[in-house]
């Protein structure tokens, strides 16, 4: 079955990636310039120079998956990062925002008295 959670880990690599690469290619970055395994259960978000095609490569169930998003306008707003860094770690929520094409650059969770119900808001 296709799907991503809020279970899972996603990691997005910083530099801006070769969308040629296909499964090896990418599996190549994560090993490589990660040093991480591609099927460790984690998603690796890819994205392009142009900020406007994204890849995620997930490992599940024995084989790998590619999603790919290509916006016909716009850009893709990336988080606040040191340039120095070749990877951050994104939460589910961070992703969906990531791919509707919504800035997740200010966004804060505000404190709440229930952990179980935490509030995404916008930094103004």
């Amino acid at each position: 079955m296709f799907g991503l959670s809020i279970d899972l880990r996603f990691r997005l690599y910083s530099p801006p990636c070769d969308m040629r690469k296909s499964f090896d290619g990418l599996c190549g970055l994560v090993q490589n310039d990660l040093q991480s395994s591609p099927n460790d259960g984690t998603v690796y978000i890819f994205i392009n120079k142009s900020r406007n095609k994204v890849k995620l490569l997930q490992w599940q169930s024995g084989s790998f998956v590619l999603y790919y998003k290509r916006l016909e306008s716009g850009t893709f707003d990336l988080p606040n990062y040191d340039k120095k860094v070749t990877s951050l770690s994104l939460t589910y929520a961070q992703l969906v925002l990531l791919i509707d094409g919504i800035s997740i650059g200010n966004i804060r969770r505000k404190k709440t008295r229930n952990n179980s119900s935490k509030n995404m808001v916008m930094a103004g």
